[in-house]
């Protein structure tokens, strides 16, 4: 019995050390990612001078990336689960790294749109990562349990690299004497430097041995459905974009687009995405949180920033300067951290589904607790720390609890898809919120303010979707997410524990 104790010990000892050099590498990748999201937004306001454009113009940069996203991030993930992770991982990160380098020398509005949204390559990083650490933890029996505390250690990576890439921009602006081109070249360089990482340090997934197709029809559906519903949503915030009746059109056309895919998906032997999969009660309820956090996670930034510097004469609002403003959203981001850390640690020990109930319950609490505590900055600094280690937690688990629940040749476009119905969750409140917080401004309010009411819906709306999450997590069962009992007797024998 001792001598199969200690083989067993080996063996995890050996198959943790060989995980954990993975881990590290796609911790880098993750670090250059939040590098890349983070280190342009200080710059904005240069960008516009350079390329001679309107502050307003910047908007169709996050609408043209956010609509090339939710078209390729499906297909790019289904190609992982066919052909292997790290080829499609090692494609999108050379693609992000030559857009990056575009970017640098574009010097047209144009040009320089077309580069920025062809940047958002990287939103597949993470889930095809979330699917290779799968699939070398499936080897030895552990791929659920390594995958959730992996998926904590990325997302801390994830989101220090947006404080680093914030942080540096400005003063490396201020450092080249103004020079936009060579600051710009800074995250070039680092996504040019990770593509050397991946091809270098990450071993390759074990493909499908099935005989697989690309649903090259359903994707089309999907991708109209995509582009019609995120048009449409982008299109609300754009203050030179067309009128209702187009917009109500789109989401009309998307959403029966969206009823064409599941009944054509539903008929194919290879879908682009398993319609039966999305049904199973340990997969929907996922799928249902991605949205609702992105509602908070996505949407809400926005007017956290604006009720941030809302002059204090007005009743409401911070009064905080640009510095001031940056320091509550580095607060919020180093509470993202703070959650996931929390999780990574808690993966452990803790059920995976009472980590979610719990994690959402923190999401829904602190933008509940907004409602009455948002006079003094302690006040709102608290809350945002309670949402943000919620919503740190639940970045983190989703993607490793979608690609727990399904089936193998699956996890990619699964963990793919929490991104998808995130960023659909996070469009679809930005424009809402829009909408409410510009119901009501005026001369009564002030010229450009937004009444107290737009916030606290703003955030009652938050604290429903967390609130709500918490609920249909309850779905899932309770044995969800977890390795096999064997496997996890086997663990519990290795850390001389009685299961």
């Amino acid at each position: 019995m001792s001598r199969i104790s200690g083989a067993v010990g080996r063996v995890r000892t050996s198959a943790l050390g060989v995980t954990a050099g993975l881990i590290g590498w796609f911790v880098l990748v993750e670090l250059a990612s939040g590098i890349l999201q983070g280190f342009y937004v200080p710059l904005l306001p240069d960008i516009v001078t350079h390329l001679g454009i309107r502050d307003a113009d910047v908007n169709w940069f996050e609408a043209a990336q956010l609509l090339l996203s939710a078209l390729v991030l499906p297909v790019l993930a289904k190609l992982g689960d066919m052909f292997g992770h790290k080829r499609v991982l090692l494609f999108s990160a050379i693609a992000t790294a030559a857009a990056s380098w575009w970017l640098v020398f574009a010097d047209s509005f144009t040009t320089f749109l077309l580069a920025w949204a062809l940047q958002g390559f990287y939103v597949v990083w993470l889930p095809l990562e979330i699917a290779l650490i799968f699939d070398r933890g499936r080897r030895q029996q552990r791929g659920v349990s390594q995958t959730r505390r992996a998926a904590g250690l990325l997302v801390v990576g994830l989101q220090a690299g947006a404080i680093i890439g914030a942080l540096a921009a400005g003063r490396l602006f201020t450092a080249t004497g103004g020079d936009l081109r060579l600051s710009l070249a800074v995250p070039a360089i680092v996504v040019t430097l990770i593509c050397l990482v991946i091809w270098w340090g990450v071993p390759e997934s074990e493909p499908s041995t099935s005989d697989r197709r690309l649903d090259l029809g359903g994707f089309t559906i999907l991708a109209g459905a995509l582009l019609c519903v995120t048009g449409a949503l982008s299109f609300v915030r754009l203050p030179d974009g067309p009128g209702p009746i187009a917009i109500v059109g789109l989401l009309a056309a998307g959403l029966v687009l969206g009823v064409v895919f599941v009944l054509f998906e539903l008929r194919q032997r290879d879908p682009a995405i398993d319609i039966r999969v999305l049904r199973r009660p340990e997969m929907w309820p996922v799928q249902a949180t991605a949205f609702l956090v992105g509602i908070s996670l996505l949407g809400a930034q926005g007017p956290l920033a604006t009720y941030a510097g809302t002059d204090r004469a007005l009743g409401y609002g911070l009064g905080l300067d640009a510095a001031d403003r940056s320091n509550v959203i580095g607060v919020y981001l180093v509470s993202l951290i703070v959650g996931a850390v929390l999780f990574a640690v808690t993966s452990r020990w803790a059920r995976p589904r009472a980590m979610l109930i719990g994690a959402a319950t923190l999401v829904g609490a602190g933008y509940a607790l907004l409602l009455p505590l948002h006079v003094e900055l302690w006040q709102v600094l608290l809350c945002l720390a309670i949402a943000g280690m919620g919503s740190g937690a639940l970045v983190a688990a989703m993607p490793a609890a979608a690609a727990a629940a399904a089936p193998r040749g699956q996890t990619g476009v699964a963990s793919a898809l929490t991104n998808t119905t995130k960023t659909v969750g996070g469009t679809m409140s930005s424009a809402v919120f829009g909408v409410v917080l510009a119901g009501g401004a005026g001369a009564a309010v002030a010229a450009t303010a937004a009444p107290l009411a737009g916030y606290l819906t703003v955030w009652a709306i938050c604290a429903a979707g967390g609130f709500a999450a918490a609920v249909l997590l309850f779905f899932v069962p309770k044995v969800a997410f977890a390795d096999s009992a064997g496997t996890e007797t086997a663990a519990h024998a290795a850390r001389g524990e009685v299961a």
